[in-house]
């Protein structure tokens, strides 16, 4: 069973945003990131951000867990405000 991450961010303008897709676009996809999709919700009248990461398996999701929480906080969307992890129970793509 896919395992995710989901984490809440505040303070996150649009331009903020458009940064980081900007960045993503071009960058290059961390090797050492085991992540299977990431999807970045974002409201900016509210400047709230909510990241999802999938994971095939629990050893991968604490792989990134670590990586992740050790991140500086320049590199993150905004002020995170929380962290969950949830069993994927079902998934559909069109």
């Amino acid at each position: 069973m896919a395992i995710a991450r989901v984490v809440a961010f505040e303070d996150v303008s649009s331009e903020r945003m458009a940064e980081l897709d900007e960045r993503m676009r071009t960058g290059e996809r961390p090797e050492d990131m085991p992540a299977m999709e990431l999807v970045m919700l974002h409201d900016p009248d509210e400047e709230k951000t909510l990241v999802i990461l999938f994971f095939e398996n629990e050893d991968d999701y604490r792989r990134a867990d670590a990586m992740l929480s050790a991140m500086p906080a320049g590199d993150t969307p905004g002020r995170r405000t929380s962290v969950s992890k949830y069993n994927v129970a079902t998934r559909m793509t069109a």
